[in-house]
């Protein structure tokens, strides 16, 4: 079974933003914030889904959209997550 891909945008409590992604971007912020995910977690507690995207073919397209989104401003980003942008 082919799983979809989706990137997803998450803020941590000290407000910063984390992109990544995930066939299951919910168990992925469970792994997060039980110390299995990122260092960018552990470093600024816990995450809270902020954004996930439509869900995407492949990963190859997941990881185009992830580096995409990592380059753009915090700015760009909050525009994004408020559905200024799509």
């Amino acid at each position: 079974m082919v799983s979809d891909w989706f990137v997803y945008i998450a803020s941590s409590v000290n407000k910063k933003l984390y992109v990544g992604i995930s066939t299951d971007p919910n168990r992925r912020l469970i792994e997060h914030n039980t110390g299995r995910g990122s260092r960018f977690a552990m470093q600024n507690g816990d995450l809270s889904l902020v954004y996930i995207s439509a869900p995407m073919k492949n990963q190859s397209q997941a990881r185009k959209r992830e580096i995409q989104l990592k380059g753009w401003t915090r700015a760009k980003k909050l525009k994004l997550i408020s559905g200024e942008l799509s």
